[in-house]
């Protein structure tokens, strides 16, 4: 049986732009906390000397396993791609 706390779990794709221009595409099941580790120089070691980082788009998902297979279909996407996305 799956209880309420599992269904209102969200998981989230999102890419970020840091202060150098560069995009970085992460996955969380809290994006808040998670832009915010970021910024605190917690998060993604790439991310850590690129500060501060800006949330650029995020998609949202009921499995992880969704969310993980997205993050890895827009992690082999060109700039060009990412960019055309977060226009969106």
């Amino acid at each position: 049986m799956i209880s309420n706390e599992d269904t209102k779990n969200i998981n989230y794709v999102y890419i970020i732009e840091c202060s150098d221009g560069t995009l970085y595409t992460g996955y969380t099941n809290n994006l808040d906390k998670r832009i915010y580790t970021h910024n605190k120089g917690k998060g993604a070691k790439y991310t850590r000397f690129r500060l501060p980082v800006k949330l650029r788009y995020y998609e949202q998902y009921e499995l992880k396993s969704e969310a993980l297979k997205r993050e890895y279909k827009i992690k082999q996407m060109t700039r060009k791609q990412k960019l055309k996305l977060i226009e969106k």
